[in-house]
C-alpha cells in the first residue's frame, strides 16, 4: 500500500509539474512573437504600409490592426474577466505609433494570461466555435498571430523587402 501512495504522489507531483510550465512556456514564446512581429512591421517602409497584394487581402496596416484586434479581444474576453469592447482601426497612425499599438497589445494580453492560474487552463469558456478550454484559447492567441504575420512576410518579400531573421523559442 506504501509503495502504491509513493507511486501516485510522485505521478501527480509530475503532473502538477508539468502543468507549471503551460505559462511560462507561452510567455517565452509569447514575448518571442512580439519581437518578431515588431521587426516585420518595422522591416515596411511607412510608405508601403497600405500596400496590399490583392483587392481580396488586407492592407498591410489592416493586418497589423487585424492581429491586434484579435489578441486584445481574445485576452480581454477569457483572461481578464473584463468586458472586450472593440475598437475601431484609427486611420492615419503612422507607422511608430501602431508599432506602440502592438507593443502595448502584446504586454496586456502578456500580462492577463500571467494573472491566470495553472488549474484555470482546463476551465471551458463560451466561444463562438463550441465551448473551448482556456489553454486552447492561448493556443489560438498564438496560432492567429503566426498566421498573420506569414502573410504580411509575403507582403515585404511582394516588396523586395529582406524579411527579418525569425524569432522563435
Amino acid at each position: 500500500m506504501k509503495k502504491c501512495l509513493i507511486i501516485a504522489v510522485f505521478l501527480l507531483s509530475n503532473s502538477i509539474f508539468a502543468q507549471v510550465e503551460v505559462i511560462a512556456t507561452f510567455i517565452e514564446k509569447w514575448d518571442n512573437s512580439k519581437d518578431y512581429l515588431v521587426a516585420v512591421a518595422q522591416a515596411m517602409p511607412e510608405d508601403k504600409y497600405d500596400y496590399k497584394p490583392s483587392t481580396r487581402e488586407m492592407s498591410f496596416r489592416e493586418q497589423l490592426f487585424h492581429i491586434q484586434d484579435n489578441m486584445n479581444w481574445l485576452s480581454t474576453t477569457h483572461f481578464s474577466g473584463q468586458k472586450y469592447v472593440k475598437k475601431e482601426a484609427v486611420k492615419g497612425l503612422s507607422k511608430t505609433q501602431i508599432i506602440q499599438e502592438i507593443k502595448t497589445s502584446f504586454d496586456t494580453a502578456k500580462t492577463f494570461v500571467q494573472k491566470t492560474k495553472e488549474a484555470e487552463l482546463s476551465d471551458k469558456v463560451d466561444f463562438f466555435a463550441g465551448p473551448k478550454s482556456k489553454l486552447q484559447i492561448l493556443n489560438l492567441m498564438q496560432d492567429h498571430v503566426t498566421h498573420h504575420r506569414a502573410q504580411i512576410l509575403v507582403y515585404l518579400n511582394l516588396n523586395q523587402i529582406q524579411p527579418p531573421k525569425y524569432v522563435g523559442w
